[in-house]
């Protein structure tokens, strides 16, 4: 048994966990927060056996996918009678980070 770990940005996770059900797999979201963007994340939780992890990092890779997006940098810090016009940079975001955990035991209660 396997736990897949699929940390993403929020708008990802509904469209995510709507071909993780149609494809029989069941999930658990949990609200996270980004530590770069300090954006909202989605953290996905499913558990399966060792065979069908391929399946389901392809219904990851299908939903996630990286992109790009302009944000504008918080102001530096500055001296009294400075001024600091911010420039858009452009991140890359999306896609998801994910991690697959050996399960010892599991049991549906």
């Amino acid at each position: 048994m396997r736990l897949v770990v699929a940390i993403m940005q929020e708008e990802d996770a509904d469209p995510l966990l709507d071909d993780l059900m149609n494809a029989g797999y069941r999930a658990t979201i949990i609200s996270t927060t980004g530590g770069f963007l300090r954006e909202g994340n989605a953290t996905v939780l499913v558990g399966v056996e060792r065979d069908k992890v391929p399946d389901v990092m392809q219904i990851i890779q299908n939903n996630c996918a990286a992109r790009k997006q302009y944000v504008t940098p918080l102001p530096p810090i500055m001296e009294p009678g400075e001024f600091y016009v911010p420039q858009p940079v452009e991140v890359q975001v999306g896609g998801a980070t994910v991690f697959v955990l050996v399960v010892d035991e599991f049991k549906r209660l």
